[in-house]
């Protein structure tokens, strides 16, 4: 096999048609560059049973990787969302650049061996613990770089616009001061990322405003405008509480406000939008703009249900995201937001399309959500899109086309075997090229966290 332009042969593989037999897929500077169906294997292609296209993760807070099963003990109140984010801050005013660099490199590996070729690094942990800059403004989205860089995912950095604990502008709390910036400071930083990503292979930049609640409208239309078409992200509508907040302030739901003061199209992300009427839901769905789901850490922090089956029908465009990364699975991210609106609805099957596999619709639309809010388009497997391609193992796998993906999701009846990344073979076996020394230095890390 030619390392320059491999060429993998399936003799199943996902294709934007549907799954074709005896497919030849060569790679080719991180594309690829030609695809065959109906092809016999060649001297020197590297063979494989079934290949589908890999998933962007369109949401992560890399350095949270780091409390994984710390925040499960109750407190003597009753425990939620904003109790958790206590425990967050905390944790967060503890790290080291070099300690978020280790951290995030553990959580690539991860979603690297889980299928996730991609990642949308929300990062609002920008300065040093005493809350000032670090001379070099970028430092910390830095150490995100580095941390892609080492485990060779797919990156689109978002640097996070953070300025108020509140709606309307309230002053920020002294655990938030590792996250503020002004719009000047965030025009800097956000500049020099754009540099740090040029050495990156298939790296992106977008943009990320925290939330309404830390964001005021005018900032809100300033972080825009930073990068007029590029891709936005922003929490929103996650609690009980953030709704009744905005109304407070505002008289409109998060969701609402947001549709109706800003030009909310393709180019957004919203993540979680967890409370919305159908009014909003709506609306969101005929907006085009994606709405980052994270089943784990929504169902983790208590978060509530989001109202898929409404969304979905009609029309709306969904992405998967780890968030928290208290559990980095693909297959159980998938899993979850079918089976908590299983759970809602008293019902089964109610993601999947009319006589159709459930795996399938909620892989596709992972798949073509995820694209689109990491502004990587087209996807899939075909000629042009990034070379991203998950294999899947064999030797476990029982039945035929869908029912693979049923069996990955649902059963743990297929495994990840190998996963290609902008062309470059990065999980072999199941297992990262460097997860053993990424690992012990994680090990290591955690060891002077915990000791504090």
């Amino acid at each position: 096999m030619n390392p320059e332009s491999p060429t993998l042969h399936f003799v199943k593989a996902l294709t934007p048609e549907g799954w074709r037999r005896d497919v030849r897929v060569t790679l080719q500077s991180g594309v690829i560059s030609a695809l065959e169906i109906g092809a016999a294997a060649r001297e020197g292609d590297e063979r494989h049973a079934w290949g589908v296209p890999g998933i962007a993760n369109v949401h992560s807070h890399a350095f949270q990787r780091a409390m994984s099963g710390l925040a499960e003990r109750r407190g003597p109140a009753t425990d939620n969302f904003w109790s958790w984010r206590e425990t967050m801050y905390r944790f967060a005013l503890e790290m080291t650049p070099d300690q978020v660099e280790a951290i995030a490199a553990q959580a690539y590996v991860e979603m690297l061996e889980a299928g996730f070729t991609r990642v949308g690094e929300f990062h609002y942990l920008h300065h040093a613990p005493d809350g000032r800059a670090y001379d070099d403004v970028a430092e910390m989205s830095g150490r995100i770089v580095a941390a892609a860089d080492a485990t060779r995912i797919g990156l689109m950095l978002l640097p996070v616009f953070y300025a108020h604990s509140g709606f309307g502008g309230a002053p920020p709390g002294d655990a938030q001061r590792r996250f503020i910036c002004d719009l000047d400071l965030y025009a800097r930083l956000v500049e020099c990322a754009r540099g740090q990503l040029r050495a990156l292979d298939g790296a992106d930049l977008g943009l990320a405003p925290h939330s309404l609640r830390a964001v005021t409208p005018t900032e809100l239309e300033a972080v825009g405008a930073l990068a007029p078409e590029g891709p936005l992200h922003l929490h929103i509508a996650e609690q009980v509480a953030e709704v009744d907040a905005c109304l407070a302030w505002s008289g409109a739901r998060p969701v609402e406000w947001l549709l109706d003061h800003a030009d909310v199209g393709p180019r957004w992300c919203l993540i979680h939008a967890t409370h919305m009427t159908s009014e909003e839901t709506r609306r969101l769905a005929a907006s085009g703009a994606v709405a980052g789901l994270c089943p784990i850490t929504e169902a983790n922090l208590g978060d509530g249900l989001f109202n898929a089956p409404d969304f979905v029908g009609r029309g709306g465009r969904f992405g998967i995201g780890t968030d928290s990364n208290v559990q980095i699975s693909l297959a159980g991210e998938l899993r979850l937001l079918e089976y908590g609106q299983r759970l809602f609805h008293r019902a089964r099957n109610v993601l999947g399309q009319s006589s159709g596999s459930t795996g399938r619709a909620l892989f596709d639309g992972a798949q073509r959500g995820g694209a689109l809010a990491l502004g990587r388009t087209p996807a899939g497997l075909r000629v042009g899109a990034d070379a991203d391609i998950v294999t899947l193992r064999p030797d476990a796998i029982g039945g035929e086309d869908d029912e693979v993906l049923d069996a990955w999701i649902f059963s743990g009846g297929a495994r990840v075997d190998c996963v290609f990344a902008r062309g470059r073979a990065v999980v072999r076996d199941g297992e990262h090229f460097a997860r053993s020394a990424i690992r012990d230095r994680f090990r290591a890390t955690m060891l002077q966290l915990l000791a504090k």
